[in-house]
């Protein structure tokens, strides 16, 4: 990874201390900095890459710490995030301890990167928890070998960078293990969110592993993406049920899962009946759903907990990258019964 570029690396180059370095590019009205020697420490600057550390402008500046959890969602899927507020208790709750506040960042799919890079790039915030992660985002993989302090909710398979999740493909393996054992076989998958979201691509691959393991099939005309919230849900069981039959379906997600027992209901299929349902998350409501839906608990405040302690260890230059794996626990209700005979 390339040495990110320091305050001393720009006075060196710009043949001034670190001192005058700061106060240039805290942009300290008053001190009176002449003309040519703040040119000369912002050509330096530009010509390294430099941008000076938030916490340092915060202390220049009189203001308080930040910290951004950054969500790769539009606004209109965050507001259908029911794990949403224990996440951030958790990462609050940690920030708290360090002098520092949260700010959430929506970030919708088809803009990756460019939003929070400037939040770090223009020091609104001194590091970032970037939840739901994707392959395909260059622009984070850049911030990371610059060696801005990051933190995943999530994970990127091969990425050297400090991470907190859970096991995803494990719970939904046993999610799937759970119906097998009930005796269904033609078991159909609907995913969270697109694959390129290494949350969903996790889950997807434990529905194969469980069934694999159970010699069957995964067969593709029984496996479809939803993107986040219960309307694609229930146009993915739609596409499902237009094109084959099953008798138990994974839905990777809760919220995706309301929607596709809506369009059960709609052809005339009853849950548990005639389709059990397993979905992820454990939201609130989940155990109230109509029938109470048998699903992964996904420990919400924890992780975000962990992962705002992980963000000021990497803020502080305190830990090295590591990564962080919370355990998930099924749930069994009543959504899931015995495959008739």
């Amino acid at each position: 990874m390339p040495k990110r570029p320091t305050s001393a690396d720009v006075a060196t180059l710009a043949g001034v201390s670190r001192t005058t370095v700061s106060f240039v590019l805290n942009e300290r009205v008053d001190v009176k900095i002449p003309n040519d020697t703040r040119r000369r420490v912002m050509d330096a600057a530009r010509e390294l890459g430099y941008h000076p550390h938030a916490s340092a402008r915060h202390l220049a500046g009189g203001r308080s710490q930040v910290i951004a959890l950054v969500m790769r969602q539009s606004p209109e899927q965050i507001a259908g995030d029911a794990l949403l507020a224990d996440t951030l208790r958790g990462l609050a709750s940690a920030a708290r301890t360090g002098g520092f506040r949260v700010l959430v960042e929506p970030l919708a799919q088809e803009g990756p990167g460019q939003g929070y890079a400037s939040l770090l790039q223009a020091q609104h915030a001194d590091g970032l928890v970037i939840s739901g992660p994707r392959v395909d985002d260059e622009s984070l993989l850049d911030l990371i070998r610059a060696g801005f302090p990051i933190v995943l909710q999530g994970s990127l398979p091969g990425v050297d960078v400090t991470s907190v999740d859970v096991d995803n493909a494990a719970g939904a393996r046993g999610a799937v293990e759970h119906l097998i054992a009930l005796g269904h076989r033609r078991i159909a998958c609907i995913t969270n969110a697109p694959v390129v979201y290494t949350a969903a691509h996790a889950r997807l691959s434990g529905y194969r592993a469980a069934l694999e393991s159970a010699g069957l099939e995964a067969r593709p005309e029984l496996i479809e993406e939803a993107a986040f919230d219960a309307q694609s849900g229930h146009a993915a069981m739609a596409r499902l049920l237009a094109r084959t039959t099953f008798d138990a379906a994974f839905v990777a997600s809760d919220v995706v899962a309301l929607g596709a027992i809506g369009a059960l209901r709609e052809a005339g299929l009853r849950v548990p009946a005639d389709v059990s349902i397993v979905g992820f998350d454990d939201i609130p409501l989940a155990a109230y759903f109509d029938p109470a839906l048998t699903t992964v608990r996904l420990p919400a405040f924890e992780l975000g907990q962990a992962a705002g302690r992980a963000l000021l260890e990497r803020i502080a230059e305190t830990a090295m990258s590591h990564r962080t794996l919370l355990p998930t626990e099924l749930i069994v209700r009543g959504s899931t019964a015995r495959r008739p005979v």
